[in-house]
């Protein structure tokens, strides 16, 4: 991360350095701060060759007190990065960080913690990351120079691949900067970036360019750019940036990369047709999911329901004690059933103990039924997709005795994925399970959009394109080869070959990856020119070199540490020896190794770094991350006023009733008038004499059809509810980029590629992708602004008359063919005259329909809380 806060603060995505200071001196006029410890240099270098990562940050500090100071490097990075190398270099001198095993390592790190010294530097901080922190102390005047180097294998999800960097400084830095070089010879096919604290003023300090194999973004902010106002020497750098991209595919779904005497094979085809697939649900319903878990479940299992395919055929099982299957048989997902199912699912109760295992054996046995009795479609594929949150306490209760009787009872012939809602369940025990069923796993994180982490794992699988790939290759030209044989391939994913070139091997590398494809064999020809691809990689300067044999290394070592999950003793220790002596020879620290960091002497002579594994963190309770803080607004929607003549005055009065003389005077109040409220809708009016036109729902509507513009691509609908007289949700889709955003008063979540996105109302955000751009300010106002075309905001106002509200910017780009309840008013209107008995009232017309229209005082929520008081013409629809 970027950045400084005080040690044991928790993120969510991977950070550049930050950095804690201690000794701050403050000069009470003016409350100016000065840091003693000042970051004057900040840099972060990551270069993506062929989807690897290799990230340098270097942070440059000096102690500017009279006095020793101690500083804090801090950051966040992947889980499944590995530091491959960290050094400090203190006036001149060089303390560098040594990967040695982890029993090699024990020594020095039992001796750490006797001390009472915190030893272990690297701790799991949130769903994604891992936090790096070593402190040294700085003498008055020196410098000190932190560097860090990590390496990941970014991995394709829904159909992107992506980079996080956090940015945090805490201070301004004279000189901060951001490069990531991207290189992909099959191609980049399309390139965004999105970030949590970009300001108009700060977008102007960010640069893309592009070609058809490479790209570079490059952020460099000035001091001015980094302060939240002139007057404050804070910096607004707080939060999350992000680079998302994928690459072009060719006919052959593949492509062979060779680098360095070594290869990697990547393939993701995308014009396969998705198989049919029978899956059976299992829902823990256990008394420990009562409350939000069991009703995110059931929100989810709804949304995942409507998604299933008419070819599909599924069932559900839920369990707590016992367990209880909806259907005796698998069911086709037609509509009817689809309905029905979730009837059933929105009737789940959560109450008793978690037997585990009789509800796994359940799903196998409605699996092996259909398949005895021929009811499986030729050519689909079978899954088992678990839910729980707790570890079994109800009938077989013992771990080991459930991973074997699931084990046999799968025999192979399933896939079984299992998610684990919380902290409360045993991870490894559902990871072990998963993998040695040919699935995954995968932990929900208790939070507000828990429904949408099981959503976007149902996407992951929903769409099952290939079973049974195999990679092959000639048995002279290559050796040493990672996984080559996988059960399934998904779509939007993507399946990762490596290996080594053998001395003297063809100078053509060919390649077939075979597999099944609704029922019949499919294969894959493809092949590459060595000395072609090896000349390829030679040239670019910002590419990381000789990175092929370090990608290899990462992915051996990684599925080494995933086969020793579900491995026996025997095999275990064989594939231990192995990991750890790739990770040794390439510097990774991963579970196997540790790093020992050196400092000057006089100081604790050495911390120790080790990689956390997932179930350490059991007990603990991670929090939706990404450290956002409020930034400032960018500029409102609004439309300034014209009126032909001043708006009616209004006037808030009370009255009193004056009795004779020798009564007792008594001053009666008027009740006190309604509070002036926001309207459902303000609408601009181009080419009107009025400046805009307030909108409200009195008759009963549930779905609206507010605004549809075919020419630009465009819809917005909303679900009011009159009772409440406010929107439970608006919804806007774009046609191009395939796109939707769904707004509620809890967050806002957006949808492309099958992959949601949520962000929580005065979350600053600022997303640039091909066609539109989407920013949200400190006050929650979220616009929606494509290159000529309307801007679309959507808000939550907080203020009287609470509730989600819609705003409309450059509505005179609206086209003919704009239609709905409030794209019908930038049609024909026609405005009538003033009423002659009442001046505040007039007709409009609307594509022949008459509405009444009273010049009325509402409250503007374009201004943040408690708004501004405008006149306005009010139309009730």
């Amino acid at each position: 991360m970027l950045g400084g806060v005080p040690p044991g603060t928790d993120g969510a995505t991977r950070e550049a350095p930050r950095l804690w200071r201690k000794g701050q001196s403050r000069r009470c006029s003016g409350l100016e701060v000065q840091n003693d410890i000042d970051i004057y240099s900040l840099t972060v270098d990551s270069k993506v060759s062929s989807r690897f990562a290799h990230t340098v940050i270097t942070s440059r500090v000096v102690n500017k007190a009279d006095a020793v100071r101690e500083a804090t490097f801090q950051m966040e990075l992947p889980k499944k990065a590995f530091i491959t190398n960290f050094s400090m270099v203190i006036d001149g001198v060089t303390y560098p960080g040594n990967i040695k095993e982890k029993a090699a390592a024990q020594e020095q790190y039992s001796a750490a913690m006797a001390r009472g010294e915190s030893a272990g530097l690297v701790t799991a901080t949130g769903r994604k990351t891992e936090q790096f922190q070593v402190s040294v102390s700085v003498a008055p005047a020196a410098k000190v120079t932190f560097e860090l180097v990590y390496e990941e294998l970014l991995a394709r999800h829904l159909g992107v691949y992506e980079l996080l960097l956090k940015v945090r400084p805490q201070q301004l830095v004279k000189h901060l900067q951001m490069d990531i070089h991207i290189f992909e010879p099959q191609g980049i096919s399309f390139l965004e970036t999105e970030s949590t604290f970009m300001t108009n003023e700060l977008a102007e300090a960010l640069t893309t360019s592009q070609n058809k194999t490479k790209a570079h973004v490059r952020f460099k902010p000035t001091l001015s750019q980094q302060q939240k106002s002139p007057e404050k020497q804070d910096t607004v750098l707080d939060g999350n940036f992000i680079v998302r991209y994928d690459v072009d595919r060719p006919v052959s779904g593949g492509s062979i990369q060779i680098e360095n005497g070594y290869f990697v094979h990547y393939f993701a085809p995308d014009s396969l047709s998705t198989m049919p697939k029978n899956v059976i649900f299992v829902i823990d319903k256990s008394g420990s999911m009562m409350g939000r878990k069991i009703k995110q479940t059931q929100e989810a299992l709804i949304k995942i329901l409507d998604d299933l395919s008419p070819h599909d055929q599924f069932n559900l099982i839920s369990f707590s004690a016992e367990a209880t299957k909806w259907k005796p048989l698998l069911v086709p997902a037609s509509t009817e059933n689809v309905n029905e199912a979730k009837s059933y699912a929105t009737g789940i109760r959560a109450q008793g103990g978690t037997n585990i295992n009789d509800a796994m054996l359940m799903a196998v046995q409605l699996l092996e039924k259909a398949n005895q009795e021929e009811l499986l479609p030729a050519g689909s594929i079978t899954l088992i997709i678990l839910l729980t949150d707790g570890d079994p306490t109800a009938g077989e209760t013992d771990p080991l005795k459930i991973q074997e009787n699931v084990r046999k009872a799968v025999n192979g012939q399933h896939s079984l994925f299992c998610l684990g809602f919380g902290f409360d369940v045993s991870y490894a025990f559902l990871e072990k399970m998963a993998l040695e069923n040919g699935g995954l796993a995968r932990r929900i994180y208790e939070d507000s959009d828990s429904a949408l982490q099981l959503q976007d794992f149902y996407q992951e699988v929903a769409n099952p394109l290939m079973m049974s790939v195999a990679f092959e290759y000639p048995s002279n030209a290559v050796e040493s080869v990672t996984q080559d044989a996988f059960r399934v391939f998904f779509k939007g994913s993507e399946l990762v070959v490596a290996g080594k070139l053998r001395d003297h091997s063809p100078d053509v590398l060919s390649a077939q990856v075979r597999g099944q494809l609704h029922g019949e064999n499919i294969t894959f020809v493809m092949e590459s020119h060595v000395a072609e691809q090896e000349e390829m990689f030679r040239g670019p300067k910002y590419i990381f070199h000789s990175f092929m044999e370090r990608l290899w290394a990462y992915l051996t070592i990684q599925q080494l540490l995933e086969q020793m999950v579900s491995a026996l003793d025997a095999e275990k220790q064989a594939l231990e020896a192995r990991a750890l002596n790739l990770s040794l020879s390439y510097s990774f620290v991963t579970p196997l190794t540790s790093m020992v960091i050196t400092k000057p002497e006089g100081q604790e002579q050495s911390q120790v770094a080790e990689k956390p594994v997932e179930d350490e963190n059991r007990d603990r309770r991670v929090p939706l991350g990404g450290g956002l803080k409020l930034l400032n607004s960018p500029p409102r929607l609004g439309v300034p006023g014209r009126f032909l003549a001043p708006p009616p005055p209004f006037y808030r009065t009370t009255s009193r009733l004056v009795l004779p003389e020798l009564t007792l005077r008594t001053t009666v109040t008027a009740p006190p008038l309604a509070p002036v409220q926001a309207p459902s809708v303000i609408l601009p009016l181009p080419g009107q004499s009025v400046d805009q036109l307030c909108v409200d729902f009195r008759r009963p509507q549930e779905l609206v059809n507010l605004l549809s513009d075919p020419d630009q691509g465009v819809e917005v609908t909303g679900h009011y509810e009159t009772a409440k007289a406010c929107f439970s949700w608006i919804e806007v889709t774009f046609q191009n980029p395939q796109l939707q955003v769904h707004a509620s008063p809890e967050h806002v979540v957006i949808t492309r590629n099958r992959r949601n996105s949520a962000y929580k109302w005065k979350e600053t955000l600022y997303s640039v992708m091909p066609g539109l751009k989407v920013t949200m300010d400190k006050a929650g106002l979220l616009l929606l602004s494509r290159p000529d075309r309307v801007t679309i905001g959507l808000l939550f106002w907080d203020g009287p008359g609470k509730g989600l509200r819609l705003l409309l910017q450059d509505t005179d780009r609206f086209s003919s063919h704009v239609s709905g309840t409030l794209g019908q008013f930038y049609q024909d209107v026609l405005w009538g005259p003033l009423d002659t008995a009442d001046d505040r009232r007039r007709t409009l017309k609307v594509q022949g329909r008459d509405y009444s229209a009273t010049r009325e005082l509402k409250l503007d929520y374009q201004e943040s809380p408690p708004g501004k008081e405008i006149s306005c013409w009010s139309v009730e629809l």
